[in-house]
């Protein structure tokens, strides 16, 4: 089961469950008024309980599915015996709450999950970890679902040291690598942990040491994509000390490759947080109308190649460890890329918008496994897919309807979109194309060059990123 859908749910049921009413002030009242289209206390939730605004009911529940909600949870799980079963439950979810609170510090995977007594001093630990969730944008405070430090960070390193300019940045990489260096999920004191604490797989968790996390090493929850990345700029430390600062034990990059190798599934993809499989009929019983396929934890183009550029960059460098299992999971990681590949060439992608971002990693992943334009028909249909997408200026442009539709859709006005054309720029260096006609990546530089702004920053435009699949 995906764990979002899991840790999201959990606390929404324990309310319903215990029939949680807060107690009726001013705010809540004028919330009721603002929020409904008719007074609130005329409403017959019974007969709007499966009411969902059209733009939202992307997935809608099957017809034996709100029949068994309606009919069995509610008429027979408040009365005796059944409402015995019910109270098990909620002490199971609540076990499971507190796990999550105490193995993440309190952070949560997300903002979302939180659900405790007020009066209890779980409360108060949740209070001192609201400032985790905050950060400054444009136009004032944000909340977050989730920091994004590690990801931000290794991005960062990557891009800043392609540029072959240390000499010009200096001390930054070394502030970096430190930050890495100490976001590593590592036992080092009673505040981290090698794995979740306890029997940890019967609370359906996956092995997290030597792990880098999305936001930071309090959180605990392991992510593949973004393992690897970190992994990618731990390597670095090859380089001089005055760049990077001291290298990290081998000890500890090889609990980092022991996380990528167990993350591969039968499929043969890299999944980013849990492992808990299940058949894939439990899709159907997704409760969300506004997301597809998160009741159970998918496979991932983006994943897979992050890890797989990670672990052709580990086995340069650390050829002798595990190294049949590592050349047998690329092996298997390139044979999944060829075979989900779209028939116009393209991957669809979970954690961007969409199709450029799925096929910029796909390359990227295929490349660094020796795949390239002249030895791989599957970079050649992606190479060609991306080439016929540019825009007159130069780049490309795709809207998040491409998500949706699950077809590739430009944006409103056939405009381009900076980072998009970045991506693909990137995914077709990837694929070889200079050594063929480089023609299309300059007029996708020239694009990105004339939109630079006077301190090197690029103009923000329309969201690239989905958080959700």
């Amino acid at each position: 089961m995906w764990c979002y859908f899991r840790l999201v749910y959990m606390p929404m049921s324990y309310l319903y469950g215990k029939r949680f009413v807060a107690l009726i002030s001013p705010l809540i009242l004028q919330l009721r008024e603002e929020l409904h289209t008719q007074p609130y206390n005329e409403i017959n939730w019974k007969k709007v309980r499966h009411h969902c605004v059209k733009e939202n009911l992307y997935f809608p529940h099957l017809l034996i599915e709100d029949l068994v909600w309606d009919s069995f949870t509610n008429p027979f799980l408040t009365r005796w015996p059944f409402n015995k079963l019910r109270k098990t439950a909620l002490e199971i979810t609540m076990k499971h709450i507190h796990y999550e609170d105490e193995n993440s510090r309190y952070i949560n995977i997300a903002c979302v999950e939180k659900v405790e007594d007020p009066y209890r001093d779980y409360f108060s630990k949740h209070l001192a970890r609201l400032p985790d969730y905050i950060w400054i944008g444009e136009d004032g405070i944000k909340m977050q679902t989730s920091g994004s430090q590690l990801w931000d960070t290794s991005l960062g390193l990557e891009a800043l040291l392609a540029c072959k300019l240390t000499d010009k940045i200096g001390p930054t990489p070394l502030k970096g690598h430190d930050y890495l260096n100490k976001s590593q999920v590592i036992y080092i004191s009673l505040q981290v942990r090698d794995n979740p604490s306890g029997d940890f797989r019967s609370m359906y968790r996956h092995i997290c040491k030597g792990s880098w996390t999305f936001s930071d090493r309090d959180q605990g929850w392991q992510a593949s994509d973004c393992t690897a990345e970190g992994l990618k700029c731990c390597l670095l430390s090859v380089m001089p000390p005055e760049i990077v600062g001291g290298k990290i034990e081998p000890k500890r990059l090889y609990d980092d490759i022991n996380v990528l190798l167990s993350s591969q599934v039968k499929m043969v993809a890299f999944q980013p947080e849990s492992l808990q499989e299940l058949p894939n009929g439990w899709r159907l019983l997704n409760a969300s109308e506004l997301f597809e396929d998160v009741f159970i934890e998918q496979q991932y183009v983006e994943c897979t190649a992050s890890a797989v550029d990670a672990l052709v960059l580990f086995k340069k460098l650390h050829s002798g460890h595990r190294k049949q299992e590592i050349a047998n999971f690329i092996r298997k990681a390139v044979q999944y890329f060829e075979d989900i590949q779209r028939p116009d060439g393209s991957w669809y992608g979970n954690w961007g918008i969409c199709f450029t971002y799925a096929t910029w990693l796909a390359l990227r992943g295929l490349a660094a496994a020796g795949k390239t334009y002249h030895n791989s028909l599957a970079v050649r249909k992606a190479a060609h897919f991306l080439l016929k997408l540019q825009r007159d200026d130069g780049g490309w442009g795709e809207s998040y309807l491409s998500c949706l539709a699950k077809k590739f859709t430009p944006l409103e006005g056939n405009r381009s979109n900076l980072v998009q054309a970045d991506w693909t720029l990137m995914g077709l260096i990837h694929s070889g194309l200079a050594e063929r006609d480089p023609t299309p990546l300059h007029r996708a530089a020239k694009l990105l060059i004339n939109y630079q702004n006077e301190n090197g920053d690029f103009p923000q435009q329309v969201v690239k990123l989905l958080e959700l699949p």
